[in-house]
């Protein structure tokens, strides 16, 4: 991977510190029902503050579409923020002008000031050049621990990183670090299991994956296109039919590059999908007419956990069947353990992310056994296509 600049070595006291971070959080009734985000960015803004750095914390939050929506203030973030970081957090009601200038100046080393949801401001998702010249101002360094954001080419995100010197947070770092070891420069051999509703939206993915990785395991309603495509009857199971000459593309490259793709061999079939229903299991070659795929079958488990037993890295992206259902969540559960016990053993590197993924390994209990699980979504999955991310881009250029 290309070299960026970290907090080791960095000098930040008295120094204006610009940390860009994603605070974009599930919130119900004004209260964070999900801290993930607000735990993982922790860590960098106490290191920077226990540096004797002045902090000030930019974030967006929804959608406001560039103008001031009070649903969508940072505001409410203050205290799960202070709790979190266990030390006063201050705030600005806006994150340019005035008011931010104001709460910047009278800040002191080891002080933190949260600024209000940059996204109140269209020029920030623009990338607005007088936009990035009015954040510029309130910092002397800038920080960005927003991989998550990191596809995204803003104001706060890339534009900042040609501003001012550009360093990697610690979540930063720790996800290029991981994606690096995953895909970048892996040890092999190396599996990838990809799940998920649709073909459609992984065309990039797949396209990617099938020439880096020794091993692709198809599972989700994703499988249900390629089983399609090889003939086989799936019942009234999801199926993107008009993608099957796709799928068999993908197969086929697959075939030249000496990747293997494994679909499932045996699945978990019922009539509806809802809790409780009846369930059953059958060859892939066996599926009713009026029936749909829901899950992988334990015989397609068993292939897998085989085949992961000689790799040493697996990335996982997307759930291999209806996992928030029981019973269409064994599969899921069954392989994550599996990968989750090989990877404390020592025998195996795991890396994972998107939002089902993060979630159905949540269900799974196995979410802090994985080497590194990512929560960025669509950058985690950009990454995974192979393209470049704007804001990885612009530090490297700034290293």
């Amino acid at each position: 991977m290309a070299e960026f600049r970290t907090l080791d070595g960095i000098a930040v006291a008295g120094k204006r510190v610009l940390i860009r971070v994603d605070l974009n959080v599930p919130m119900e009734n004004g209260l964070v029902t999900d801290m993930t985000r607000i735990e993982r960015v922790a860590p960098t803004i106490v290191e920077l503050a226990d540096k004797g750095g002045r902090v000030v914390i930019l974030s967006h939050f929804g959608r406001p579409g560039g103008k001031p929506n009070p649903e969508m203030s940072l505001r409410p973030l203050v205290e799960p923020l202070s709790g979190t970081l266990k030390r006063p957090v201050g705030f600005a009601a806006d994150c340019v002008g005035t008011v931010a200038e104001e709460a910047v100046a009278v800040l002191k080393g080891g002080e933190i000031v949260l600024l209000e949801n940059l996204r109140f401001h269209a020029e920030e998702e623009k990338n607005d050049a007088a936009f990035v010249d009015r954040l510029a101002v309130l910092g002397d360094v800038y920080v960005n621990d927003a991989f998550s954001c990191a596809h995204r080419a803003h104001a706060s995100t890339e534009g900042l990183a040609h501003r001012l010197p550009a360093i990697a947070g610690r979540l930063m770092q720790a996800e290029l670090d991981a994606l690096d070891r995953a895909l970048g420069n892996p040890q092999k051999p190396l599996a990838a299991i990809v799940g998920g509703a649709k073909v459609s939206t992984k065309l990039d993915l797949l396209g990617n994956l099938v020439a880096k990785v020794d091993r692709l395991i198809i599972g989700g309603g994703m499988a249900n296109t390629f089983l399609h495509s090889q003939g086989v009857e799936v019942g009234r199971s999801l199926c993107e039919q008009d993608l099957a000459d796709t799928a068999r593309s993908i197969l086929a490259k697959a075939n030249e590059t000496g990747c293997r793709i494994l679909l499932p061999t045996d699945v978990v079939v019922a009539n509806e999908l809802k809790p409780g229903t009846e369930a059953h299991t059958v060859p892939v070659d066996k599926v009713p007419r009026n029936a749909m795929i829901l899950d992988v079958g334990a015989d397609s488990v068993g292939t897998y956990r085989k085949e992961l037993a000689a790799c040493r890295t697996v990335v996982w992206n997307g759930p291999l069947g209806a996992f928030e259902v029981s019973p269409f969540d064994r599969g899921t559960v069954d392989l994550a353990v599996a990968v989750a016990q090989r990877t404390a053993d020592g025998q195996l590197l795991s890396v994972a992310g998107g939002g089902d993924t993060v979630a159905a390994l949540a269900h799974a209990h196995v979410e802090e056994k994985f080497t590194y699980v990512s929560t960025a979504g669509g950058a985690f999955l950009e990454w995974m296509e192979g393209k470049q991310l704007p804001g990885v881009a612009a530090l490297i250029r700034a290293a």
